[in-house]
């Protein structure tokens, strides 16, 4: 199969998946109407926001745990159509045989990489892994790795830092006897033991926390009657946005990330710890095609810049930003709920200003 007509298969089937403390990649297995990813992905949480090219962030819960071979498998969302993703046959791999990755790196959504299988059974503590040159990065955890005949033949999983293209999946067939082991029990709670591999069930934990057969302590991925909160500025921001009447789980885009849609403007809100500020990125349109529109256009944003209190309008590249930084020894929910509230209102109504009056164009979207 050509390889663009096997990454034009797979991205609607490409789940992002993104928690309070990072962000990866899921696939989605419609034979089994669920959603694969790794378990260092959803860490521990019961909960994750996913989103993907025919439906919006929504919440998914975490059926099913294994960390002896990092896996996870996600409830699929409701209501939506995704493509079937055939699985592949591990013993009919070759080293030199060319594959795909598919993931979401840095952030960079549907990034697809191309390489070949250095080795197809490379052993890691006690596992098997497909060895490949193809570039995987931060993000690409999770997503499918896919040979020529558009099958999934494993799970990207790790590199190794500091190597040149050092990349492992986990081999189609322990996602296969994982699927096995699960399917039976699906919709109920259930991790699978890392020392003796049986799978634990809400009915069969010893004394809430124990494997039955084994005895090694265990973690059923069950929500909790109260989630765990962040602490210091990011649980200000989160309460902020509580405040401002955001669903705060689907605001997450990773660790010290939130995303909000207000209108038709897309806001980014940021904390580096590093350099102690709160950012929020507005972008807004983009700089008009007319070129004599584009003076009248920056004297009327160094205008409002003049005018404004704590917000700033500039351009990167193309795009229009509305900004505003809050130092992170200064914000309270009070100043902080003050200070997003007018960012969201006036990033709504100055992207459809500038459209109107200066024939500023949409901001290009990366689906």
């Amino acid at each position: 199969m050509p390889t663009q007509d096997v990454i034009e298969r797979f991205h609607p089937a490409i789940i992002q998946i993104a928690t309070q403390t990072g962000t990866g990649t899921g696939f989605y297995l419609r034979e089994f109407d669920l959603i694969v990813t790794n378990d260092h992905v959803v860490a521990e949480n019961t909960e994750v926001t996913i989103a993907g090219k025919t439906f919006e962030k929504t919440l998914s819960r975490v059926w099913y745990t294994d960390r002896k071979h990092d896996l996870a498998f996600l409830q699929a969302p409701a209501g939506v159509e995704l493509p079937a993703l055939p699985l592949g046959h591990y013993e009919a791999l070759k080293d030199g045989d060319e594959v795909i990755a598919i993931g979401h790196p840095y952030g960079l959504n549907y990034t697809a990489t191309q390489g070949v299988i250095s080795k197809v059974d490379r052993i890691r503590e006690g596992l098997k892994y497909i060895q490949i040159d193809a570039a995987i990065n931060p993000g690409n955890s999770g997503g499918p790795l896919v040979n020529e005949q558009g099958e999934v033949i494993g799970v990207n999983s790790f590199i190794i830092r500091g190597g040149d293209n050092l990349g492992f999946a986990l081999p189609v067939y322990y996602l296969q006897a994982a699927l096995q082991l699960y399917v039976p029990h699906k919709g109920t709670p259930s991790t699978r033991c890392s020392s003796c591999e049986t799978l634990v069930l809400p009915d069969t934990i010893d004394s809430g926390k124990y494997c039955p057969a084994c005895g090694t302590e265990v973690k059923l991925p069950e929500i909790p009657e109260k989630e765990v909160e962040l602490v210091g500025v990011a649980k200000t921001i989160e309460d902020i946005l509580r405040e401002l009447g955001k669903d705060v789980k689907l605001t997450r885009s990773g660790a010290n990330r939130w995303e909000v849609k207000e209108g038709s403007a897309k806001i980014k809100i940021s904390y580096n710890p590093d350099n102690y500020f709160i950012a929020g990125d507005a972008y807004l349109c983009q700089l008009p095609p007319d070129g004599t529109r584009i003076k009248p256009l920056y004297q009327f944003m160094l205008e409002e810049n003049y005018r404004m209190n704590g917000l700033v309008l500039s351009c990167v590249s193309q795009n229009i930003v509305l900004s505003c930084i809050i130092y992170d020894m200064d914000i309270s929910k009070e100043i902080g709920a003050g200070t997003f509230s007018t960012l969201f209102k006036q990033a709504d109504y100055y992207d459809d200003f500038l459209k109107n009056e200066y024939g500023c164009v949409d901001r290009l979207e990366e689906v």
